[in-house]
């Protein structure tokens, strides 16, 4: 009998209209905002091609290559991922992030133009009463700089991705006049920002529908629908299958949730709950390279992956307490992998390239002892468990390796 067959349901028990339509696409916008956090380092242009790569191979379809108007070493690493892209035939997709100026936009096209890469300009301005009020903006000089950014845009021969900034907090006409400016002036892409991330499932459903019916709808074209959310209140993966829920094309994420303050919805874990509901960005995906991909970033950033942190964490298929090891064990006894990947995790280890790990430490049984030994051909003797088991009993830590072979030496 297949696990899934021991599972009742209950997220699909009821009705399907509360999952994302599919198919679902994914931007990763590690390179541009996730680097934009205080605390993480710029990484050289090796490490960052390392990371494209992996962003290939996990099937994620396009990302934000950097914004080339931020001066000379932007431009250079920007110019380095599109050639790579071209250079390795790529099936990946680019776009770049822009303020709504001249300057900011024509360094993408110069870089189209010198690698013959396509790459979409996503343009982006402030929008809510608090931004207006803080820079004494007009709503009609929000309009104007709008109207100006596209067609300047379009002009050069690029598409538009028009980026409204804190659209969480913004009020529905102001959203409603400045997507739809965007629109016809040749945007053909929108995205839906939770800039201070505020929003909460239910807000990020409500603005996104507003956005499809008052907007997209009502002008006829066809316009893909981006959510770009952070995670200020924990809410960015929930707050992101609730836009694709209400319709949204596409998301935006980073490896690891970086970015600014508490940083982006965490890539790889959209990754995860999308596979694990059935919806993927390609037909075919392959995600065993995500600890690798996740890893990659935590070097090249400085960012540490904490221990718990889901599916590449240290301990996300760790245990050592007693009761859990016991029924992982007698999974692994009957020869069922996916049994015993799933008695107590509810993401499937052996999808992301992992297994189950049995460690032993002061809430440990003797069972984990036995199997601790069994898997590195150690045999079982009495004095040895026992001497392991005491030491175990008495620590305040899981047992290292090191350890735990002490023990075996002290009694041998």
């Amino acid at each position: 009998m297949k696990p899934t067959e021991l599972i009742y349901d209950w997220n699909t028990a009821q009705s399907t209209s509360s999952l994302p339509k599919g198919p679902v696409l994914l931007n990763d916008e590690t390179l541009r905002d996730g680097l934009q956090s205080p605390s993480v380092r710029d990484p050289s242009i090796e490490q960052k091609i390392q990371i494209l790569h992996l962003m290939e191979a996990l099937g994620i379809n396009s990302l934000d290559l950097g914004l080339p108007g931020a001066g000379a070493r932007a431009v250079e690493h920007v110019e380095a991922l599109a050639r790579e892209i071209v250079g390795s035939r790529m099936r990946i997709t680019a776009n770049c992030a822009a303020r709504t100026l001249e300057s900011d936009i024509r360094p993408i096209a110069e870089i189209v133009q010198r690698t013959g890469l396509k790459i979409e300009a996503a343009t982006f301005i402030g929008s809510s009463p608090l931004r207006r009020y803080t820079e004494n903006w007009t709503e009609d000089f929000l309009l104007q700089t709008t109207e100006k950014a596209v067609k300047f845009a379009v002009s050069l021969g690029l598409d538009s991705m028009y980026v409204t900034e804190d659209t969480s907090r913004c009020d529905p006409e102001t959203v409603k006049r400045l997507y739809s400016a965007a629109i016809s002036c040749g945007a053909r892409a929108v995205v839906i920002c939770d800039t201070a991330g505020y929003a909460t499932p239910m807000g990020a459903y409500a603005l996104v529908k507003f956005v499809l019916d008052e907007v997209v709808k009502p002008s006829g074209e066809k316009i893909r629908v981006d959510w770009h959310g952070h995670c200020d209140r924990g809410f960015a993966v929930a707050n992101s299958m609730a836009a694709l829920a209400a319709g949204a094309d596409c998301v935006h994420g980073c490896a690891l949730g970086t970015g600014e303050r508490v940083g982006n919805t965490q890539m790889d874990q959209m990754l995860v709950n999308l596979n694990l509901m059935g919806i993927s960005p390609w037909d075919k995906q392959d995600l065993t390279k995500l600890r690798e991909y996740c890893n990659a970033v935590a070097c090249a950033t400085g960012v540490p992956i904490p221990p718990n942190y889901p599916v590449v964490g240290e301990d996300a298929f760790r245990t050592a307490t007693g009761v859990h090891a016991a029924a992982v064990i007698k999974a692994i006894k009957k020869n069922d992998v996916e049994l015993a990947n799933a008695v107590y995790s509810g993401v499937p280890a052996q999808l992301f390239g992992m297994e189950q790990v049995i460690d032993i430490g002061p809430m440990s049984g003797k069972s984990n002892v036995l199997f601790w030994l069994e898997r590195r051909g150690i045999p079982a003797e009495d004095g040895v468990v026992e001497r392991i088991y005491a030491r175990a009993k008495s620590s305040d830590h899981t047992l290292s390796e090191t350890e735990i072979r002490e023990c075996v030496e002290v009694v041998r």
